[in-house]
C-alpha cells in the first residue's frame, strides 16, 4: 500500500458524537480490559476526566505527575484510587528519561498514550539548555516522552497516541527562526506555537509509526475551564469574552466531562481504525479552517498544523534539541 493511499483526509466521518458528548458517552461499549494507558496531567481538569473514562472501561492507567502525592489525593477523592501515580516532571528531560525506563523495566505493553498535560500563556519562564519554557513542557517533554516508551507502544498489538493541541495552534505556526523567542517573547505566540507543535507532532509520529501499528491524532478538546488559565488574571479572560465581569462562564464552554471527549474518542473509537495524522474536535476529525468563517478563529485546522513538511522537520528539530529519536 502506498504511503499516499494510508494517509487519512482531513474531513469529518459522522462519528454520531459532538460539542455536548462526554468522555463516558464515547466509551459506553468499549471494553479496554487488559489494554494498559498513559495520560500525562491525569490528574486535574481535562485529564482526570479523561483518566475516569478510561479507567471505567477497564483500562490500568498510569497517571505521570509533577506532585505525586497530591495527584494520588485527587484520584482517590475521585474514587480512583487504583489508578497508578509515577513521578515526572515534563520540563526536565532527564525525569521524563526516567519515568520512561521504569515503565519499560515492568515490560507493560502500551496501548494508548494521552499527550494531555500543558501549561498557557505562562510569564517568560527558561528550562534546561534555555528553552522556553511551554514549548519545552508541551511538546518537548512529551516528544522524549513519546520516543522513551516507543518500545511499549510497538508491543502492543494496535497503539493510539494521543496529542492534546487547541485552537490555540492559530496563534502562531513554528517559528523555526526563533522558536525559543530569544528576540522577544509573547506569550500568546509562544502558546500557539506548542500547540501547532502538539498537532505536527501527531502528523509525523503518524507517519512514522503506521507500519509498526501505532496510530496518532490531535485534539481540540474545546473552550473548557481548568487549572490550564492559572497564570490568567480575571480581567483578561473578561477582555477575552470568556466571561462576564461577575465570572460567568461563556456559553459554548464545554464541561470538563465534555473536554475529555475529543481525547478519549480519539483514544478508543473503532471509528478510527486504520487511520491517523489528523486533528479532531468535538468527537470527529475536524474540516481545515474555512478562512471566510466568522467562527474561524475557533473551529477548524489551520493548515500549517497539519503540513506534512513542517511536522518533519520539526520531529528533526525536536530530535536534535533532545538528542532522543526512537526512529534514528
Amino acid at each position: 500500500m502506498s504511503e499516499e493511499s494510508m494517509t487519512t483526509p482531513q474531513h469529518p466521518i459522522g462519528s454520531g458524537f459532538g460539542h455536548g458528548s462526554t468522555a463516558s458517552d464515547v466509551v459506553a461499549g468499549v471494553d479496554l480490559r487488559g489494554k494498559t494507558a498513559i495520560v500525562t496531567g491525569g490528574y486535574s481538569g481535562l485529564g482526570l476526566e479523561t483518566v475516569r473514562a478510561l479507567s471505567s472501561a477497564g483500562a490500568a492507567v498510569t497517571v505521570p505527575a509533577r506532585r505525586p502525592e497530591h495527584a494520588k489525593e485527587v484520584l482517590a477523592a475521585a474514587g480512583l484510587s487504583q489508578v497508578n501515580v509515577e513521578p515526572l516532571d515534563l520540563a526536565d528531560q532527564q525525569a521524563v528519561k526516567d519515568f520512561g525506563a521504569r515503565f519499560l523495566s515492568s515490560n507493560e505493553t502500551l496501548d494508548i498514550l494521552v499527550n494531555n498535560a500543558a501549561i498557557m500563556a505562562s510569564p517568560e519562564q527558561r528550562v534546561g539548555p534555555g528553552w522556553e519554557s511551554q514549548f519545552a513542557t508541551n511538546h518537548l517533554g512529551h516528544f522524549t516522552l513519546l520516543n522513551t516508551l516507543w518500545p511499549a507502544l510497538t508491543a502492543a498489538p494496535s497503539a493510539r497516541v494521543v496529542s492534546l493541541s487547541s485552537t490555540g495552534h492559530k496563534l502562531s505556526p513554528i517559528r523555526f527562526e526563533d522558536i525559543n523567542f530569544e528576540n522577544g517573547y509573547d506569550k500568546w505566540k509562544a502558546y500557539g506555537q506548542a500547540k501547532t507543535a502538539n498537532a505536527l507532532f501527531a502528523v509525523e509520529l503518524d507517519r512514522l509509526g503506521r507500519s509498526a501499528g501505532v496510530r496518532a491524532f490531535a485534539v481540540h478538546p474545546g473552550g473548557i475551564m481548568t487549572e490550564l488559565q492559572r497564570y490568567l488574571p480575571r480581567e483578561e479572560m473578561v477582555a477575552a469574552g470568556w466571561m462576564d465581569d461577575a465570572g460567568n462562564i461563556r456559553e459554548g464552554f464545554k464541561t470538563p466531562e465534555q473536554g475529555a471527549a475529543t481525547s478519549t474518542w480519539a483514544a478508543t473509537s473503532p471509528a478510527l481504525a486504520g487511520m491517523g495524522g489528523v486533528y479532531c474536535e468535538d468527537c470527529d476529525i475536524a474540516k481545515p479552517t474555512d478562512p471566510a468563517s466568522p467562527l474561524a478563529r475557533y473551529q477548524g485546522v489551520d493548515a500549517h498544523a497539519v503540513d506534512p513538511e513542517a511536522a518533519t522537520r520539526l520531529w528533526a528539530v525536536s530530535a536534535e534539541m533532545t538528542g532522543v529519536n526512537a526512529f534514528a
